[in-house]
């Protein structure tokens, strides 16, 4: 499928296409006239890097883990790579839920009798 055609089919840009695979992330081939052309499994590989970008993944930490994932193989250091990122990511959620807590408190205080912001 053309270039064009993986970015409808997953939602992502034509321009970030370009850029995964500049940092070796997608690998297309090339028609005669020097069109990008990408396989069936273009697709999910795509939305498979969407996700780990949309986890906080750097393009270099994807283009390192990418193998054991082709290759469906763990290593010790994959392995530790994914727990580390893991545990970043979890930190970020408890972040999260204590700044959506306290926008609550705030929205809670600005809804009653007298809705000033004094809570900040």
């Amino acid at each position: 499928m053309r270039i064009g055609d993986l970015a409808t089919r997953t939602g992502v840009s034509v321009r970030a296409l370009r850029y995964y695979e500049e940092q070796g992330l997608l690998a297309s081939t090339r028609s005669e006239s020097g069109q990008r052309l990408y396989g069936d499994a273009a697709a999910d590989r795509v939305r498979l890097i969407q996700q780990l970008y949309g986890a906080g993944l750097s393009s270099k930490t994807i283009v390192e883990l990418l193998p054991c994932v082709d290759a469906k193989v763990s290593t010790p250091e994959s392995r530790e790579r994914l727990a580390a990122e893991r545990d970043r990511i979890n930190t970020q959620i408890a972040e999260l839920i204590i700044a959506r807590d306290r926008l609550n408190d705030i929205i809670d205080v600005a809804s009653g009798p007298n809705p000033h912001c004094d809570y900040v």
